[in-house]
């Protein structure tokens, strides 16, 4: 199973087409090619290194607090 979890992009390489999104613990490039249209400051879902959602803020922000007070086993 995959768990796509929510990104905030903080840089976007139009000449590149990618989009760079931070995730706290790190950051990495991912591509705009199915979502050209994502800006900074938005929330994404990244599957395959692809930008496949863009996600509200207010949704975004409530599964990061759901995963973080998550228990760990």
């Amino acid at each position: 199973m995959c768990l796509a979890i929510p990104g905030k992009v903080i840089k976007i390489d139009a000449k590149k087409r990618l989009a760079t999104v931070d995730y706290e613990a790190e950051r990495r490039e991912a591509s705009l090619l199915l979502l050209p249209n994502v800006k900074v400051g938005e929330y994404v879902l990244v599957q395959a290194k692809m930008v496949v959602q863009i996600v509200p803020a207010k949704q975004a922000k409530a599964a990061l607090r759901t995963i973080a007070n998550a228990p760990v086993k």
